[in-house]
């Protein structure tokens, strides 16, 4: 490297220090630490672009915010000229990466894994270029291995080694099972790397253990060791817990415009930063002004995150959905008005029911429990008078507007 390092111009330097610069921008660990230079400049220099890897698990097909930070990554390396390798693991799906999970995950169907991989291509789409990605299934590698080839793969690593990760450490001190084949997991991950000879594999803070396995095989295999890029996590809307569906502290990017902007007005203010640092498009110096507008008082909070709002929206919808958005947040929330389109259902049942039967038949809530807790907590109106009383029993009439929390009406039709 270090001859490579003088045959390079001044121009070429200078791209080299442009992309470093752009691509460090929000990462929190680059193992090696200069790898990503070095590689960078073995690429300048060639001609040849960086291999970018991102492997995904097709086992919850629903992209929100916090999947994008990693998304916003790769687009970088795409828009600076390299190859983006998207793994689509239909063969470890069939495992479940036990990351952070404190028992055996249920394997999936090969039908399961193929609906959601799917689902993930369509809403990557909406941040990369797919056209120019290179798409694998790696099944097309793994179902080829034999039985000698699974144990000299299975060879390469000790337990001991495998029970320095956390959730692996946890589980075995505490008794809980764990079963022989999730070991397989992150070495079927690091296998990846080597069929596909990756330059850089890109994760989340918490792949760090899958991402260092693929540097340790190739070197194992004899191939050049991909460098390990760590993203952040972000917290979701609690803002405490890794944002997470299961923790219903999300922001889809298929959801709604009108359910994403008014979703984006409930991040913590001292959130706000991140989520433009690591899920938008914004510039450096444009963060750079956010964060002394918002430092000195020159910009409000509440305005910055109708901003955020309005560029998630823009992002995934379109201009046109951001404003809409935008417009009906303003109607319904800042001037206490009902928004104009709110969805009709047709009442074919009982002329008095139950307030909790009422949410649950309507679909506005998933359960009797969850209507229960959102009575309870003041979140349920009708025609805009707040329900206190999970017994009271509601007679039916024509155009009756039903409300939960901020941004959830049905008209009733009879």
């Amino acid at each position: 490297m270090d001859e490579k390092k003088r045959t390079l111009t001044e121009e070429q330097k200078n791209e080299v220090a442009r992309q470093v610069e752009i691509l460090q921008r929000g990462v929190i660990q680059i193992v090696p630490e200069n790898g990503l230079k070095e590689k960078i400049e073995q690429s300048v220099l060639t001609g040849v672009p960086l291999k970018v890897k991102l492997g995904m698990d097709p086992s919850a097909p629903d992209v929100h915010i916090g999947h994008t930070v990693v998304l916003h990554k790769l687009r970088q390396f795409q828009e600076l000229g390299h190859q983006i390798q998207l793994i689509i693991g239909d063969f470890t799906g069939r495992i479940g990466d036990p990351t952070g999970k404190s028992e055996t995950r249920k394997q999936l169907t090969d039908e399961q894994v193929k609906a959601n991989a799917e689902t993930y291509v369509q809403q990557y789409g909406k941040i990369l270029d797919m056209e120019k990605v290179k798409i694998y299934y790696n099944s097309e590698w793994l179902s080829k291995l034999n039985f000698a080839d699974v144990v000299e793969l299975a060879g390469k690593i000790t337990v001991a080694r495998m029970l320095e990760r956390d959730d692996f450490e946890k589980r075995y001190k505490s008794g809980q099972s764990i079963s022989v084949h999730e070991f397989f997991y992150p070495l079927m991950q690091g296998y990846d790397s080597v069929a596909l000879e990756s330059d850089i594999e890109l994760g989340g803070t918490d792949q760090m253990f899958n991402l260092l396995m693929g540097r340790h095989l190739q070197e194992e295999y004899g191939k050049g060791k991909q460098i390990a890029m760590m993203m952040p996590l972000i917290e979701g809307l609690d803002g405490e817990r890794k944002m997470s569906k299961s923790l219903n502290n999300y922001i889809g990017i298929d959801e709604a415009p009108n359910e994403i902007f008014g979703k984006s007005m409930s991040i913590p203010d001292e959130l706000m930063v991140k989520y433009y640092k690591l899920a938008t498009d914004i510039s450096l110096e444009e963060l750079v002004r956010l964060e002394e507008g918002l430092a000195n008082g020159t910009v409000h909070p509440r305005d910055a995150k109708m901003d955020l709002g309005k560029k998630f929206v823009e992002m995934y919808h379109g201009p046109e959905a951001a404003e809409e958005a935008v417009h009906y947040f303003k109607t319904v929330f800042q001037q206490r008005a009902l928004p104009t389109d709110i969805p009709e259902t047709e009442w074919s049942g009982s002329d008095e029911i139950g307030i909790i039967d009422l949410l649950v038949e309507l679909k506005l809530m998933n359960s009797k429990g969850e209507a229960r807790r959102m009575i309870q907590n003041g979140g349920v109106k009708i025609n805009e008078e707040k329900v206190t009383d999970i017994q009271q029993q509601v007679n039916i009439k024509n155009e009756m507007i039903i409300q939960v929390g901020k941004r959830k009406f049905v008209k009733i039709i009879k």
